[in-house]
């Protein structure tokens, strides 16, 4: 059962960069045709696709709106994808989750989610 589990600060600086990072157990983040993506909710509005990176990790994909601050890399022998956001101002605040996707935009398993608060 592949499970994934979020980390990073809860509170970010405006200005800052925001740095998380995805733990996945149960499957292997090398595992062909999966794409590791990250996900986030702002308070009272829906969910936003942010990027994600490919099983052979030659390739990373992300929200036109969001490409100039985003950045995902990840960590094969720690089996860790990271997701670093950077310049936040506080409508950066949001429920960010990782996800694995199936394949075009089938996200089958989410981590729990981690709230990021972005304030002075």
């Amino acid at each position: 059962q592949v499970e994934l589990q979020e980390s990073g600060p809860g509170l970010v600086k405006p200005a800052q960069t925001l740095s998380l990072t995805c733990t996945v157990s149960g499957d292997s983040i090398t595992t062909d045709y999966f794409y590791w993506t990250w996900v986030r909710q702002p308070p009272g509005k829906g969910l936003e696709w942010m990027g994600a990176i490919a099983y052979h990790g030659r390739m990373t994909y992300y929200s036109p709106s969001l490409m100039s601050r985003t950045s995902i890399s990840r960590d094969t022998s720690t089996n860790q994808f990271t997701l670093q956001l950077s310049s936040v101002t506080p409508e950066d605040t949001a429920v960010y989750y990782c996800a694995r996707d199936r394949g075009g935009g089938a996200l089958d398993t989410w981590g729990q989610g981690t709230l990021v608060t972005v304030s002075s």
